[in-house]
């Protein structure tokens, strides 16, 4: 894996291997980040299932002043921390070996690095369709919503398989610019925080019944 741009552009990532981590693909990152471009530039990002780091490390490249990467794998989070100290960004990022089901979202003494205006979510696949109200990911999807970690403005990147359904708490709405983009195996839908903040109620809606008009790329 690589930095597709930025100013690190071409520097080969340290990745896990077998299937833990699922890295994304160069193709999907240089697509993805066409879009949000503009969404990152000059803001903070957080990487949560960040496995080896890939996305954050793509948005530190493309212009984030600051990324808070979240992973537990241990092998994961030593090529985590390998790739950030290769890049020389430890003064930028903060990496958290932590569960993200039982994650507070409250770092300490990171306070350059927050709030948040980018959330990049990337759960393990098998999960995505077992996001309910009440169960652990949808409550941590609640408390990534929280004031002292998001900005009242903050994006949620959130990757799922193709077709997937998932419900999703109402601290998250559908953006309006754009709802998802669709790619061969994979869509990545794009959540603002509403005006409801961090709070527990949840949507009635599913992942695919709340989005419309998606921007179709092959992968």
């Amino acid at each position: 894996m690589r930095i597709v741009a930025g100013r690190f552009r071409r520097r080969k990532l340290e990745t896990r291997p077998g299937l833990v981590t699922r890295p994304i693909s160069d193709f999907v990152k240089e697509s993805l980040f066409e879009q949000i471009q503009h969404r990152v530039i000059d803001k903070r990002v957080a990487d949560i299932f960040a496995g080896t780091g890939t996305i954050g490390l793509e948005a530190l490249s493309r212009g984030a002043t600051g990324a808070i990467f979240i992973e537990q794998d241990e092998k994961a989070f030593e090529f985590l921390q390998k790739n950030i100290a290769a890049l020389k960004v430890q003064d930028e990022t903060f990496c958290w070996q932590t569960d993200v089901f039982r994650c507070s979202f409250r770092p300490k003494h990171v306070e350059h690095l927050l709030p948040v205006d980018v959330v990049f979510l990337d759960p393990p696949y098998k999960l995505v369709e077992s996001i309910a109200p009440g169960s652990p990911l949808f409550k941590a999807v609640e408390r990534i919503a929280r004031n002292d970690f998001t900005a009242p403005d903050a994006l949620l990147v959130f990757r799922t398989p193709e077709r997937a359904t998932f419900t999703l708490p109402d601290c998250w709405r559908p953006s309006e610019e754009l709802p998802q983009i669709e790619f061969k195996t994979m869509t990545v839908y794009l959540f603002e925080k509403s005006a409801a903040g961090g709070e527990a109620e949840a949507s009635a809606a599913t992942g695919d019944a709340r989005i419309a008009s998606p921007v179709e790329l092959a992968e």
